[in-house]
């Protein structure tokens, strides 16, 4: 049988984090189990975000259908772009919200908000459901739930079975998240925190509908706000990629026991495209506050799943074996 994490290179990264196991789930000084709260970003940090994010080209399909069915819509921004087939714009303001400028964020939420307003959380889900079913990444050419990252798949589900909470805390819509989650990553829906738009119930249809607004973008600052309101406690643990997790890892961080984890994109050969843009604080943050780094290229040895492995959700990761530095068996 392997040992824990098989996919992740027996190297600095891979110890740390074993380390960091056995002195929170299994050592003298080990959390109750309620305590043991870890949280991961989504986008790069569970799944690929480039080219660009999943969620992204699920919003481009659906605006380039209402610049179809609108024509004059195709004469502004999103709608342009998506219309046009040319994502270069789409790109920058992405790159652009991640080095701190969101000139053109406002544009984007506008648009989103128009894509769902209206619509049930129901109606919206199977959308989504429907969405990932059919596409796929448009480098990889593999359906999505493929673009998941193995090594993280096996980090998620060792930490569960010693006794971990797992959340997802991302800058990402809550609700595109939480149709797929529980199948690709073993996260329930009820443990996803994430961007929301404005919510009402309908008392005629007896759903839950989205408004016409915007309520909060889960990013920077408001990543541990949003962890403790919906969680309750400070995680122990937090996995993020890109300047808007620095304050969620520096929140786990300050936990006595705290780990931070930032994975660096730097591999050019095996199809997660690598990229500093968007990171460069979080690097510098990390190499200034010794947060452990886990280098895509050096410190994975498979980067994405395979159709023939297990299911998503189900455990890889066995048992907690030899994590301690002089490599006995954990008792």
């Amino acid at each position: 049988m392997p040992g824990p994490l098989p996919s992740w290179v027996d190297g600095g990264a891979r110890e740390a984090i074993l380390r960091f196991v056995e002195r929170v789930a299994v050592g003298p000084d080990a959390l109750p189990p309620a305590e043991r709260v870890a949280v991961f970003d989504n986008d790069g940090t569970l799944w690929t975000e480039k080219p660009m994010p999943v969620q992204l080209h699920f919003l481009v399909e659906q605006w380039a259908r209402a610049a179809a069915a609108d024509p004059a819509l195709a004469e502004d921004q999103p709608y342009r772009a998506a219309a046009s087939g040319d994502l270069a714009w789409l790109a920058r303001a992405v790159d652009k919200h991640y080095a701190g400028d969101d000139s053109d964020l406002g544009v984007l939420i506008k648009a989103v908000v128009a894509a769902q307003a209206g619509r049930s959380v129901g109606t919206y889900a199977h959308a989504v459901r429907t969405f990932l079913d059919e596409a796929t990444h448009p480098a990889l050419g593999t359906p999505y739930r493929f673009a998941t990252y193995q090594p993280m798949r096996e980090l998620l589900d060792l930490l569960r079975d010693h006794g971990f909470s797992t959340y997802i805390t991302s800058g990402g819509d809550r609700d595109f998240m939480r149709p797929f989650t529980e199948d690709y990553y073993g996260v329930a829906p009820e443990q996803v925190v994430g961007s929301s738009l404005g919510l009402t119930y309908d008392e005629e249809t007896g759903d839950v509908v989205y408004g016409s607004s915007f309520s909060f973008m889960d990013d920077g600052p408001e990543k541990p706000v949003r962890i403790w309101s919906r969680v309750g406690r400070r995680p122990v643990l937090a996995v993020g990629n890109s300047n808007g997790d620095v304050p969620m890892l520096g929140y786990a961080a300050a936990h006595p026991l705290g780990m931070a984890v930032l994975i660096h994109h730097d591999d050019p050969g095996r199809g997660d495209l690598p990229y500093d843009t968007g990171a460069e604080q979080a690097l510098s943050v990390a190499a200034d506050k010794g947060w452990t780094v886990v280098s895509v290229r050096d410190d994975w040895s498979q980067v994405f799943p395979v159709p023939s492995t297990d299911p998503p959700g189900q455990s890889t990761g066995g048992a907690l074996g030899a994590v301690a530095q002089d490599g006995a068996e954990a008792p």
